[in-house]
């Protein structure tokens, strides 16, 4: 059987119990290997498009305003595109989806090299290319926890945050060099041409699977069933609740990296340096986390780096020296670093049949917060310092973390008094699969309360 293949394959060289995997064991997954290539050029693909539309749009128009539309379209379409297209992941086979929504973009981005169209149609189909991103991501999110076991799922999230930061970083200047060498109707053609590489990928290495959940029954359920389900889930609320706090508040000083250089009397350079800083720290953190701790320790780090994310803000507000100010903004951006285990337990404790849709409504709520925290701390900029403002949002940031930290322990706690029932049904579903009946799943697919799956108990 092939599920039984791709368990023998995934359980060869596994990880020893309490020790963290390596960067070796993850991706000898091959599934993986393709998925995460698949990642990479997609991420790359989202820059390109975003700089090369911004690109387009200004130089037609000369309007600041129309090119940080097209520009913030990548981000807006997750408030539209999270609630709306997300379940997709949970209606069809998620590899499908993946690959639907890459050859559709290799589809539409040309199009908008096209020199008839208007600059407000092209701010449109930018928008609609960046809204297959949301159901995308959720679909391979929820397929992560299916291809890798053990420690490897974990670690496997950290090499994928270190390849979004990259891809931010590395994504920009290619696409700029692009538009630059080949005018922005030829980095529109190779725009395209990663999200055909990207499907190619995935058509090649991730193998075929049924729908997680009957498509009736998950049309009848919708966005609105998953967002309850994580809401009403002690667990769940409080692993979102820390996500959504904690990356609001610690991402808002992003938002005023151009008032922060002007204080300084800095320009364009200090701009992208201070824009660099909490990528820096969040990559750093990413493989401290996941490459030298152990799954244990991880679980117990996430609340102290949760705290030190916004913490360390509050010493912006002295207006410290560009150097240190600097320092103070990769220490926040290593503390975000929480988020890579946090994905990880989020991921194992939803039940299959909702993991797309959970996804997307833990992606589109930090999506708006974070948008609405920077258009505040922005609005709070124009009345006061930028550093105080930076201040005044760690203070604030730490105050708000702490009080989510307060539902921590019944978080953990039920993760605990799962496990035993958690080995009950996988040992119920080992012995169905050898009489030869319907493939194991990891939770039931009834709705209900999710099972999650303590990180110290993982296999």
């Amino acid at each position: 059987m092939e599920y039984l293949r791709r368990r023998r394959q995934l359980t060869e060289g596994a990880t020893t119990m309490g020790q963290a995997a390596t960067y070796r064991q993850v991706f000898a997954v091959r599934e993986y290997r393709h998925l995460f290539g698949a990642y990479v050029l997609s991420l790359v693909g989202d820059q390109l498009t975003a700089v090369t539309v911004s690109f387009i749009v200004y130089s037609t128009t000369g309007s600041a305003l129309l090119a940080a539309a097209a520009f913030a379209s990548s981000y807006l379409a997750w408030l539209v595109g999270g609630p709306l297209l997300s379940g997709f992941a949970d209606r069809f086979p998620r590899r499908r989806v993946m690959v639907v929504c890459d050859l559709a973009r290799a589809v539409v981005i040309p199009l908008l090299a096209l020199p008839m169209l208007p600059p407000g149609a092209v701010v449109a189909l930018a928008f609609a290319v960046n809204l297959l991103r949301p159901p995308f991501v959720a679909a391979r999110a929820a397929l992560m926890p299916e291809l890798l076991d053990g420690d490897r799922y974990p670690v496997a999230n950290g090499l994928d945050n270190i390849a979004a930061q990259v891809a931010q970083v590395g994504g920009f200047a290619i696409g700029g060099a692009l538009v630059t060498l080949l005018t922005p109707q030829g980095a529109v053609l190779v725009d395209a041409g990663t999200f055909v590489l990207s499907a190619v990928l995935l058509l090649r290495g991730v193998p075929a699977s049924p729908a997680p959940a009957p498509r009736r029954r998950a049309e009848q359920d919708g966005f609105a069933a998953a967002m309850r389900l994580v809401l009403t889930d002690r667990a769940l609320r409080a692993y979102l609740l820390l996500l959504w706090i904690a990356g609001t508040f610690a991402c808002a000083a992003e938002g005023l990296a151009v008032p922060l250089a002007a204080q300084y009397g800095g320009g364009p350079a200090m701009v992208g340096l201070l824009l660099a800083s909490a990528p820096l720290g969040m990559t750093v953190g990413g493989i401290a986390v996941t490459r030298f701790c152990p799954p244990e320790v991880r679980a117990r780090l996430i609340p102290l780096l949760a705290v030190l994310s916004v913490l360390v803000l509050v010493a912006v507000g002295t207006a410290p020296p560009p150097p240190v100010l600097m320092g103070l903004l990769v220490l926040s951006g290593l503390g975000t670093a929480f988020a890579v285990p946090l994905n990880s337990m989020f991921g194992r404790a939803v039940p299959a049949a909702y993991r797309g849709r959970a996804f997307g409504a833990a992606l589109t709520g930090l999506a708006g917060l974070q948008g609405l925290g920077m258009v505040s701390a922005g609005a709070a900029a124009d009345h006061w310092r930028a550093t105080t403002v930076v201040g005044a949002t760690g203070l604030l940031g730490t105050v708000a973390v702490l009080a989510a930290l307060a539902l921590w322990p019944a978080a953990t706690g039920s993760l605990r008094r799962t496990g035993a029932a958690r080995d009950r049904w996988r040992s119920v579903s080992r012995r169905l699969l050898v009489a030869g009946h319907e493939q194991p799943r990891t939770v039931p697919n009834a709705p209900g309360p999710s099972r999650p799956e303590s990180p110290v108990d993982t296999p």
